[in-house]
């Protein structure tokens, strides 16, 4: 099979001939149908996290389960389901707290999958790898989704989406009424406005610094869009939201962002933590201040998302045409364009640029596919 290697930090990807192992106990093997960039991916392969290389990134990705390892139930052949990054034990205590992205387990240590065309080991990224035309994951990982969905529009929802409205949702908890404030009107920030939307929020301000970003948080639910370069920001927020926001939600790397986003809290109020800077980033910030004004500082992994749960939550929202996902979709790229697809998301033109690898389920044999995989 084909898959785009990461073999040094910066550079190009690279399309190539790779081999993959069947799946093991508790894995599940899916063929690729659709993965989104994000830009944690352009993030990972620029080298500002690190991690072994070669490596196959990707782990925003729709597919078609095409075999099971033991232990493995509830999935058939020929099942459209997402892949998400969040692998998790099930038994931790939080993952039995419903904290899955938090989950205690060290998954690092665990052999890749993919071998090269030399029989060299190749990293799997963020235990997903799913630049690929197949993937072999943890069952903890993939989600049953309809079988009428665009898969290209659903793989959005296995991470910006996850990530931008779980930040909402369950990390920050939105009560009606309460105000907040999105820095990045990106793919991830986006959603976060929307799922302010949903929540029905009162006062959903939007900072970025451009225009064009602005006017689109305005279509998911922005009530104001804001430059972020105004030298007066945070007395603008202040006077808009009569004293600061409840919440802030930093969806974007930049380390000043980081620091400057408590002065447009409210007291009581909350930064969420949902972008990530390069590894190494340190932030000051004032504690005295926010120990005075009982103010907070969340992280935000993935959302604090429970697949299971939030998933099947989502769709039910994009059939009741109250979540936008096919405007997310800025563009469709083969594989052997994935260099392209990232220098466009990179340059900040998309908003999420997906590699579309066909339907993968139209060679499946039906009687296959109506088969239950089980142990």
């Amino acid at each position: 099979m084909k898959a785009a290697l990461c073999r040094a930090f910066g550079a190009p990807l690279s399309v190539e001939e790779v081999t993959l192992a069947p799946p093991g106990p508790g894995e599940v093997a899916v063929r690729i149908a659709a993965c989104a960039i994000c830009h944690s991916d352009i993030a990972y392969a620029d080298g500002a996290w690190g991690g072994d290389l070669p490596m196959v990134l990707g782990h925003e990705a729709s597919g078609y389960v095409t075999a099971a390892g033991a232990g493995v139930d509830g999935l058939s052949v020929g099942q459209p389901v997402l892949v998400t990054l969040i692998r998790h034990c099930g038994t931790c205590p939080a993952c039995a707290g419903g904290a899955p992205t938090s989950c205690a387990q060290a998954f690092d240590a665990a052999p890749s999958p993919i071998r090269d065309a030399r029989g060299a080991a190749v990293a799997q990224g963020m235990a997903t790898g799913a630049f690929a035309e197949a993937v072999v994951v943890d069952r903890s990982q993939v989600v049953a989704i309809p079988h009428d969905m665009d898969m290209a529009v659903a793989a959005c929802l296995a991470c910006g989406v996850l990530t931008g409205v779980g930040a909402v949702r369950n990390t920050a908890a939105l009560a009606p009424g309460q105000n907040c404030a999105v820095i990045g009107a990106g793919g991830v920030g986006l959603n976060a406005i929307q799922g302010a939307r949903l929540a029905k929020a009162g006062l959903i301000l939007a900072v970025d610094l451009s225009q064009d970003r602005l006017r689109l948080a305005r279509e998911f639910g922005a009530t104001h869009g804001l430059h972020g370069d105004d030298p007066d920001l945070s007395e603008t927020v202040r006077d808009l939201s009569a004293g600061g926001v409840d919440y802030v939600f930093v969806t974007v790397g930049a380390p000043a962002v980081f620091q400057s986003a408590p002065a447009l809290l409210a007291p009581g109020g909350a930064v969420v933590l949902v972008g990530l800077p390069p590894a190494g980033v340190e932030v000051p910030y004032a504690p005295t201040t926010l120990a005075a004004l009982n103010q907070r500082i969340l992280g935000s992994r993935m959302g604090q998302s429970l697949p299971v749960r939030d998933i099947p939550w989502l769709i039910d929202r994009y059939r009741a045409k109250e979540l936008l996902l096919d405007e997310l979709v800025t563009g469709r790229y083969p594989l052997d364009r994935i260099n392209a697809a990232i220098a466009d998301a990179r340059a900040g033109r998309s908003l999420r640029n997906v590699i579309v690898l066909g339907d993968t389920a139209a060679g499946l044999d039906r009687a296959a596919a109506a088969a239950t995989v089980r142990a």
